[in-house]
């Protein structure tokens, strides 16, 4: 079987319309099917492994989110699953978050260290 690397740069796209990350919902469900599936959390996208998110307020004009996203939620969900979390410390760090912000079981990573994980995996897909 193929392992698979999701590597998700590019944070809370289609988060508005739907309650889910279309690409965390899509690697979770894969993972569902027996995938052999990773993902790499970079840039923006490391914002989906700090713990404690909260949505519930978001409105936009008198429109009011009824189901707000739960990104933490899911990427916890996935990681009970078995699916290999990555983050890049870089990027966590640049943006604030330190290991306390952190989910617990994720993996950390150096940016240096990507091409090796790359090499790790048959597949590599990049959203």
């Amino acid at each position: 079987m193929a392992k698979i690397l999701n590597i998700v740069e590019t944070a809370y796209r289609g988060t508005i319309e739907e309650q889910d990350d279309t690409v965390l919902w899509l690697t979770h469900m894969l993972k569902n099917a027996g995938a052999d599936i990773s993902v790499l959390l970079r840039a923006n996208a490391v914002n989906y492994a700090c713990k404690g998110q909260d949505a519930s307020g978001l409105s936009f004009g008198d429109a009011k989110m009824t189901h707000p996203p739960e990104i933490d939620k899911d990427v916890e969900k996935m990681i009970e699953k078995g699916v290999s979390i990555y983050v890049v410390e870089e990027d966590a760090r640049e943006r604030g978050l330190g290991d306390d912000d952190l989910l617990a079981g994720l993996r950390r990573i150096k940016r240096q260290g990507i091409p090796q994980l790359i090499d790790e995996h048959d597949q590599v897909w990049h959203w």
